[in-house]
C-alpha cells in the first residue's frame, strides 16, 4: 500500500537517544477502509481507493450511501485513490499505520495550507518595502513600488508578484521521516511541520 490518509492532531517534541530533541507532527493515521477496488480489465487502470474518518449518514448523499454499503462499511468523510500498489486488498478490508509504514522511513505529506486572506506583497512575498525606513518614505514602507517596466511594453507582465489570497493551497511537503509509531494510540509522529490546521485531513504517500 503506498499510502494513507490521516488526520493532523498538533505538534509535539520527542529525545532521540543521543538526548536531541525533535519537533514532531502527531498525526492520526487511519484506520481506513478498502471501499473499491479498481482493476484495468473494468476500470482501465489499476488502482484502490481508501476512505477515512466518520460522517453522519444524514448529510450523505444516496449513491455514497450505496457505495459504502457495498464495502460493509459507515459513511466516510474523505475518499482517496492510490495507484501502484503491490499488496493484495479487498473490498472492506481495514489498513493500518503499521500495516504500511515503518519508523524511520522517508514519506511525502499533502494537505491544504492555513488560509491567511487578502495579504501585501511583505507578508505573501517577503519584499523589504520601498526605501526602508529612511528618506523621508513615511508612508511607503511595506508597498511594492514599481510594478511596470516603461512605455514598452506598457504593461504589466503575467505572474508580477503582488497583493492577493495567501495560503489555502494544496500543499506536499518531502522527505519527513517517521520518528515513531503507536498502534495503540492509532497515531504516529513525523519529523517537521506539515500543512494545515490540527483537525485537517492529510495524506500521506511513501
Amino acid at each position: 500500500m503506498p499510502g494513507l490518509i490521516g488526520k493532523k492532531v498538533g505538534m509535539t517534541s520527542i529525545y532521540s537517544a543521543a538526548g536531541k530533541m525533535i519537533p514532531c507532527t502527531v498525526i492520526e493515521a487511519g484506520p481506513c477502509v478498502v471501499t473499491q477496488v479498481k482493476s484495468e480489465d473494468k476500470d482501465g487502470y489499476k488502482a484502490v481507493q481508501i476512505a477515512f474518518g466518520d460522517r453522519r449518514e444524514k448529510t450523505t448523499t444516496k449513491p455514497l450511501l450505496g457505495h459504502f454499503k457495498k464495502a460493509n462499511t459507515t459513511p466516510k468523510r474523505k475518499l482517496v485513490e492510490f495507484k501502484n500498489y503491490a499488496q493484495e486488498l479487498n473490498l472492506g478490508d481495514v489498513v493500518k499505520a503499521e500495516d504500511v509504514f515503518a519508523e524511520g522511513e522517508f514519506v511525502s505529506v499533502t494537505g491544504t495550507s492555513k488560509g491567511k486572506g487578502f495579504q501585501g506583497v511583505v507578508k505573501r512575498h517577503g519584499f523589504g518595502g520601498v526605501g526602508q525606513s529612511t528618506h523621508g518614505q513615511h508612508n511607503r514602507l511595506r508597498a511594492p513600488g514599481s510594478i511596470g517596466a516603461a512605455s514598452d511594453p506598457a504593461r504589466v507582465f503575467k505572474g508580477m508578484r503582488m497583493a492577493g489570497q495567501t495560503g489555502n493551497q494544496r500543499v506536499t511537503i518531502e522527505n519527513l521521516e517517521i520518528v515513531k509509531i503507536m498502534p495503540e494510540e492509532g497515531v504516529m509522529l513525523i519529523k517537521g511541520a506539515i500543512p494545515g490546521y490540527n483537525g485537517s485531513t492529510v495524506i500521506i504517500r511513501k
